[in-house]
């Protein structure tokens, strides 16, 4: 299978190195690319890609309103680029429906290796975004009181949402197994569930969710 991708950077070079790299992989193929946001969205519209890799700063439309109608509008997933790990914009951009972030600077190997991943289902973030995502949930938790979980949760069995927290810890489904003491495939079907019922895209999301719904909290540990 073939993985479709639109490419939407504002500098011309970034996009034609890219595509280049992209293209020149046998199960990937550049279908358009893109100056900006708006012309992003219309791409996806007009080619309906599986993925779209879209610089968080661009004009007319920057990448993360841009991430956001993509996201709302169509199953394409969005993997952002930016030049900074620090960048300012990362839990809006996750926040927006991006499923990973990449720094403009990627090795060869680890572009071609994020688009497949993301074009796959799966969340990636790198170490550096990680660290910074966590610090913003702290942040934002220490400018509000603490709140009950929310009744967006209510949907949710206690083993979903036990599930949810120790997703948002950073556990892996074999992780989690072990410590509920259930098999993978349980916890396959408990993440599955959690993401179906909240409406969620994937793992990133969920994380999020977990925190802004007061399920998991800055430095929870416990299982």
């Amino acid at each position: 299978m073939t993985v479709r991708v639109v490419i939407a950077d504002d500098q011309e070079l970034v996009r034609a190195g890219f595509s280049m790299i992209l293209d020149a992989q046998p199960d990937i193929e550049v279908v358009a690319e893109a100056g900006d946001g708006a012309q992003a969205i219309a791409a996806v519209r007009a080619h309906r890609p599986d993925l779209l890799l879209l610089d968080i700063r661009m004009p007319v439309m920057d990448g993360i309103e841009a991430a956001r109608v993509v996201c709302a509008d169509s199953d394409c997933r969005v993997l952002m680029l930016t030049t900074f790990d620090l960048d300012d914009y990362v839990y809006d951009a996750l926040r927006a429906g991006a499923s990973g972030f990449l720094l403009k600077d990627v090795r060869r190997d680890d572009l071609v290796h994020a688009v497949r991943v993301v074009a796959a289902g799966q969340s990636l973030l790198s170490p550096s975004v990680t660290t910074k995502l966590i610090a913003e949930f702290t942040s934002r938790a220490i400018a509000r009181p603490a709140a009950p979980p929310s009744e967006r949760l209510a949907v949710l069995t206690a083993r979903e949402q036990e599930t949810l927290r120790m997703i948002a810890r950073g556990l892996s489904n074999a992780e989690i197994a072990q410590t509920m003491v259930v098999s993978e495939h349980t916890v396959k079907t408990h993440v599955s569930n959690v993401l179906t019922k909240l409406g969620l895209r994937d793992r990133v999301q969920a994380v999020i969710a977990a925190y802004e719904t007061g399920l998991a909290v800055p430095g929870d540990t416990h299982g």
